[in-house]
């Protein structure tokens, strides 16, 4: 088997894996790969690659579209306002991927990282049996 091969049946995998886990659970893997993107931009920021940059950011976006594009406005009151968090967070890393902006990109990867930290917690409560959620 090749490498490519191998590459291939490991991009298959984990798509499987994500459309097979429960909502809370590839909520939480979308903002794990959000945050992993968002880790090596920062790196790439820091070695000066701007290709690099450049992918991780436009992969970053990529997820809040789908994270935003999924939420459904009929079933949840507080969803138009996270959509608009979620078109905020686009703006924010379009304009540092433009500008390669560092500073920007951190500032908008803190806010996504705790709106993911959020996330993770309520997924968390929702799996954990009655009385037993974390705190």
């Amino acid at each position: 088997m090749t490498t490519t091969d191998a590459a291939g049946l490991r991009r298959r995998y984990l798509a499987d894996a994500v459309e097979t886990a429960p909502p809370p659970v590839r909520l939480t893997m979308l903002h794990d790969a959000l945050d992993l993107d968002l880790a090596r931009a920062d790196a790439a920021f820091e070695s000066g690659d701007i290709k690099a940059i450049n992918d991780n950011l436009v992969h970053a976006q990529e997820i809040i579209i789908t994270l935003r594009d999924t939420m459904k406005p009929e079933l949840w009151e507080g969803a138009p306002r996270l959509i608009a968090l979620h078109n905020y967070f686009l703006l924010e890393l379009l304009g540092a991927n433009v500008d390669k902006d560092r500073a920007r990109a951190a500032a908008a990867a803190k806010l996504i990282g705790q709106l993911g930290e959020a996330w993770r917690q309520a997924a968390e409560s929702l799996a954990a049996p009655a009385g037993t959620a974390r705190r």
